[in-house]
């Protein structure tokens, strides 16, 4: 089997409005249209793999990274560096995972291996060990009538916790209570303001005011992460747990050698993603699989990356099916007790909505020799 030719979609796909941020607290900030590429590797075969890039990327970058595929046989490759051949062994270290939309190629290599070899991507990666996913749902910085409003639908959806979006100046206190009225103490809030809660003298104060309402699961990223003295703070100052966002296995040392990690939020692609979650497994962490507003090629790649990591126990965030108009797949990932399943069908398990794919694209190019 042979690569052929790669076709590159560049799309924008907007938010529903009043699903991710409330407007008293946030302008609109055209973040939405940030466009994505929607890639289809084809090959002299019937067979297919498709991925999708994070925001923002350069086409020319995606073009690039087509380019190196182009000829390759995707069975041959080394799936944990699709980017270099197999070496000789006289190197003191291998660098894997690095190049042009890594990732995104990553993404559609192993969807493309799958079917060819009738198993699902997890497979490839070692084999699930759970055959569903804990999810939450999510939500922007919202007022508290508006968070009510979105938990109401969280748990319509079947969900058993939410995700916030925050900053310090906002009014927390309030929003939470809102949110336990509506749902309960079991309906876990995961509070993650992207390090807009600033000090850790702000971030004590606050957690200590949340913590006594009971529905707080965790706090992630409250301050720079770049302020470790100020993490060893909070951590010896409140009872709540304490996560990082982070997404390489030195960034995951830091934080443990300073003794503020409870749990760990991960990003990384398929095989990066296993190799961050088994740094944290050896110092007993458990992490959930992060995300950003993805659509549905993405963020079905990373329930596949859940499902394996043994300690991948916490609710990851597959959020773009309701924050998007449309996901840009056939069938919407499903949730059901707060869970997704895990895909069984060779690839992937997902496949391009080509007629959604035609209204969201603004841009088609295909990459040939």
């Amino acid at each position: 089997m042979k690569i052929t030719a790669v076709d590159i979609w560049t799309v924008v796909v907007p938010t529903i409005p009043g699903r991710v941020h409330s407007k008293e607290l946030v302008p609109e900030t055209g973040w939405d249209q940030v466009p994505k590429q929607i890639i289809r590797l084809q090959t002299d075969t019937e067979l297919t793999g498709i991925g999708e890039t994070p925001r923002g990327m350069a086409v020319d970058e995606v073009v690039q990274g087509a380019t190196l595929l182009l000829g390759r046989d995707p069975e041959r490759l080394v799936l944990q560096n699709i980017a270099a051949d197999p070496t000789d062994g006289s190197e003191m270290l291998v660098a894997t995972g690095q190049g042009p939309a890594y990732d995104t190629f990553e993404m559609a290599i192993f969807a493309l291996v799958g079917k060819a070899r009738g198993l699902p991507v997890h497979a490839l990666l070692g084999g699930a060990v759970r055959d569903r996913v804990r999810a939450d749902y999510w939500m922007g910085q919202q007022t508290p009538e508006d968070s009510k409003r979105s938990v109401e639908r969280a748990l319509a959806l079947g969900f058993k916790g939410v995700k916030i979006k925050c900053r310090l100046e906002e009014p927390m206190v309030e929003r939470l209570a809102a949110i336990l009225a509506v749902a309960g103490p079991t309906f876990k809030v995961t509070v993650d303001p992207n390090e807009r809660f600033y000090t850790a003298a702000g971030t004590i104060a606050l957690a200590h005011e949340l913590a006594a309402l009971g529905n707080v699961e965790v706090f992630e990223d409250p301050i720079p992460k770049s302020d470790l003295a100020g993490y060893v703070a909070i951590h010896e100052a409140i009872a709540l747990p304490l996560a990082m966002h982070l997404s390489t296995g030195a960034e995951i040392l830091r934080g443990l050698q300073a003794g503020v990690l409870d749990c760990v939020n991960l990003n990384g692609g398929l095989v990066q993603f296993q190799r961050n979650a088994a740094v944290a497994a050896a110092a007993g962490l458990r992490c959930w699989h992060g995300s950003g507003n993805d659509l549905g090629i993405m963020e079905t790649s990373y329930i596949h990356a859940a499902a394996v990591a043994p300690n991948c126990t916490m609710a990851s965030d597959f959020v773009g099916g309701w924050t998007r108009e449309d996901d840009l797949i056939v069938e919407p990932i499903a949730i059901a007790d707060s869970c997704t399943p895990t895909p069984m069908a060779p690839g992937l398990g997902c496949e391009l909505d080509l007629a959604a794919l035609e209204r969201y694209a603004i841009a088609h190019q295909v990459v040939t020799p």
